[in-house]
């Protein structure tokens, strides 16, 4: 590699802040964390009645966890709002249930009626004890004994009995069935079934129950149910305050130092040539076109499973009349779209650090294709088992702990089995072996990319750890904390170290073209690494304000959290930075398209993660809408906008490279890029977000567990939104469709200015055969 004479850059002090800010809120989240364990709420050993009658066991609770992990956890309804949509959140469907029986209890108890038919005054009464009742804890911490009235536990009953029909096969519940997207016969077996009404029951009390300590719940007073005083508390008040508060204090902040401090560099000349050219296409790197290959026929095939996905909301067990659901049901197929996603945008990232790391290194190490090969098999293997471990899983073939091994894990976006988590795993560290060793050279050079290539490698690396997080979630862990280090992977992993990964690839490959200068792009780089994760990390607790968790953990997640958007603010300079690149010599016009994909993805990060996120993100907003449809608003628009739009665009930067001598035909890929995203957009609008929005004012007028009950759910205008989203999911596929005949084309010359239809060119079948 040459060494260049002239005197490097110091990024001392950025390199300082970066630094203090790793170390600062790995210990504010790790501090979060101890308080999570300390407050979670207690799973008491027996829970039993006055007279000393055992209802359930502590065995009974978690044995019940993993029935609900079996069936498919969070892809069927949700439990303490985190899970899907379409079913009802269990744990504020028990608890609304569960007051009601009692409510009606107490009133024959008190005048021989049902509540309905009391004067005001008893009707008061008997409202203000049901209160007491399910609010007063008494939890005995000395012998970990739950105590109930003999009340209570004829009401539970009442509420476990429906639960026990409900998933099994009743007829008279075939319609709530039908409503709920929940397959007949969900759990066949009598003793998983009771065992899951005790694991419902727990997550209720949980939410209606006060901490010894405090007028608020364990789920700091979520879901929102007037039944048994469930109310914003004052601290979800306040730190939502101070969330707005620091939101405009920090864009004020960056508006500041955009005006007055940032300077910008004199305009830039690119190079005559593209650098590019003079960098031999290795075999490893001509051997990651498989990996781009395999990404868009994972791609097409979540976007098909999110159509099917989509349609189980309207008609619960079949596919426009074919009975699906007995083959595919609805948990399954949100499982495999999840699945999916992940996948191919995990390996669109693994493929395009592969591709760069000889480029970035400046050799092609030993054995390197081998290694590429070797790992792409692997991913295959695990992606093929789990899913089909996943089937198995929730149609209940598999003993609990064997499908929390190879079947189903039951939370949202960590579903694969032990087994094959411990695959990718290994897979992720193989990947980790092939970067460092390709890039190497460049680690040790004293070049001006030097610090750009060690940002890199250090969101290598924590790729390749930071997903061992999962591994701290057993079968039978306790669910708060369960969901402490599943927000590590999901927020941290994918939403933090993907994100500086991507910022520090995209940034380097810039520079490699001469199209902005390695100093810039690495002052650029570790500034905006620096901002996104000391607002990034700590956030991640802002996932955590209703989940047994203390106050604490809502005043940082709610602090830190509304900071989230001021990078995205920034990211909206480096966009107009990028699409003016396009201008600065003829050649860059060859990598137009993704150059124009990572555009969008400002876009969406702007208006998906910025600003649907920060419409779901503080505390007293959370509160009326978590788990509902306001979430996959966030969720589509964040996960595909930014990180599938990102992720199609590093591929096409690997296919591009490998194809560099052919002009590429655009009128399809045009079309593709305008369909997702308008497609995209419109699913938003038409359907997720008005129906988010109406589930909102219900929450808000009458609770949690009516915006998302079946009475509100399926009335005919709720209907008529969800069919809506047809028109996006068209578009939207069309696109999907477009893109993925367009890279075929590559393969086949199809795509291609001047070659003949089937014909694929001498120069493309050189490159191209060897995938």
């Amino acid at each position: 590699m040459t060494r260049h004479n002239t005197v490097l850059p110091s990024y001392r002090k950025l390199w300082i802040g970066l630094g203090i800010v790793l170390i600062v809120t790995f210990t504010i989240l790790g501090w979060t964390g101890r308080e999570i364990y300390r407050q979670a709420p207690p799973i008491p050993h027996v829970v039993e009645t006055t007279d000393g009658v055992q209802v359930m066991t502590r065995d009974d609770i978690l044995t019940g966890q993993q029935v609900w992990q079996s069936m498919g956890g969070q892809q069927l309804g949700s439990v303490w709002g985190h899970g899907a949509y379409q079913a009802p959140d269990w744990s504020a469907d028990w608890l609304h249930r569960e007051a009601v029986a009692l409510r009606d209890i107490l009133a024959q108890e008190k005048s021989g009626r049902d509540f309905d038919s009391l004067d005001s005054e008893d009707g008061y009464l008997v409202a203000a004890k049901l209160k007491e009742e399910m609010r007063q804890n008494t939890f005995r911490a000395q012998d970990d004994v739950l105590v109930i009235s003999k009340e209570r536990a004829q009401a539970m009953r009442q509420v476990a009995a429906h639960y026990f029909d409900l998933f099994g096969d009743a007829e008279e519940l075939d319609q709530l069935r039908e409503d709920y997207a929940l397959h007949d016969g969900a759990i066949p077996d009598a003793d998983r079934r009771r065992a899951l009404t005790s694991f419902f029951f727990w997550t209720s009390w949980a939410a209606s129950t006060e901490r010894s300590d405090s007028s608020i719940t364990y789920t700091n007073n979520w879901p929102h149910e007037p039944l048994v005083g469930n109310e914003p508390s004052t601290a979800n008040v306040f730190w939502s305050v101070i969330s707005i508060v620091l939101l405009l204090v920090g864009i004020g902040a960056l508006v500041w130092y955009k005006a007055f401090t940032d300077k910008r560099e004199e305009d830039h000349v690119a190079p005559d040539k593209d650098p590019l050219d003079k960098i031999e296409v290795t075999p490893s790197m001509k051997a990651v076109a498989k990996y781009a290959y395999i990404v868009v026929a994972l791609f097409v095939i979540q976007v098909l499973l999110g159509a099917v996905t989509a349609h189980y909301t309207v008609e619960g067990k079949s596919f426009f009349g074919f009975p699906l659901a007995e083959y595919l049901p609805y948990s399954l197929v949100r499982t495999w779209h999840l699945q999916t996603a992940l996948f191919w945008i995990a390996t669109a990232f693994l493929g395009a650090g592969l591709f760069l790391a000889p480029i970035i290194g400046g050799r092609e190490p030993k054995f390197q294709k081998l290694g590429v090969n070797v790992l792409f098999g692997a991913l295959l293997v695990v992606v093929a088992g789990s899913l089909a471990g996943e089937w198995f899983a929730i149609q209940q073939k598999f003993s609990l702990n064997a499908s929390f091994w190879f079947g189903h894990q039951g939370y949202e976006y960590v579903d694969l089995g032990r087994f094959w988590q411990i695959l990718f795993i290994v897979g992720v560290v193989l990947w980790l072996v092939l970067m460092l060793r390709g890039m190497w050279p460049a680690l040790i050079a004293k070049t001006t990319s030097r610090s750009l290539v060690l940002l890199f490698t250090g969101a290598t690396v924590a790729i390749g750890l930071f997903y061992t997080a999962a591994l701290l979630i057993g079968a039978r862990t306790h669910l708060t904390i369960a969901e402490y280090w599943r927000w590590w992977v999901v927020h941290l992993w994918v939403e933090g170290f993907f994100e500086v990964f991507a910022t520090a690839a995209i940034a380097f490959l810039f520079a490699k073209l001469g199209l902005i200068k390695y100093r810039s792009a690495t002052r650029a780089s570790l500034f905006s690494t620096s901002i996104f994760l000391v607002s990034g990390i700590p956030g991640t607790a802002h996932h955590l304000y209703f989940c047994g968790t203390p106050i604490s953990a809502m005043a940082v997640g709610a602090s830190f959290s509304a900071l989230e958007v001021v990078p995205l603010v920034l990211i909206g300079f480096e966009a107009w930075e990028t699409y003016r690149s396009q201008k600065l010599a003829p050649w860059v016009a060859r990598y137009r398209w993704p150059i124009t994909f990572f555009v969008g993805v400002a876009f969406w990060n702007l208006v998906g993660a910025g600003i649907f996120g920060f419409l779901i993100n503080p505390p007293i907003a959370l509160y009326y809408m978590q788990g509902l449809n306001t979430t996959p608003v966030h969720a589509h628009t964040a996960l595909f906008g930014v990180y599938g739009l990102l992720s199609l665009g590093l591929i096409l930067v690997i296919l591009r490279r490998l194809t560099i001598q052919h002009v590429w035909r655009s009128g399809v890929i045009r079309y593709a890029f305008w369909s997702m995203n308008i497609g995209l957009a419109l699913m938003v609008i038409l359907s997720l977000l008005p129906i988010g929005l109406l589930q909102t004012w219900a929450s808000i007028e009458h609770g949690m567990w009516y915006a998302r009950s079946a009475e509100f759910m399926q009335q005919p205008w709720m209907e008529t939104l969800r069919w809506m989203r047809i028109v996006g999911d068209v578009v939207f596929i069309s696109g999907a469709g477009a893109f993925a005949w367009f890279v075929i084309g590559l393969k086949t010359g199809r795509s291609f200015v001047g070659s003949a239809k089937g014909l694929r060119p001498s120069g493309a079948n050189k490159v191209l055969a060897e995938v």
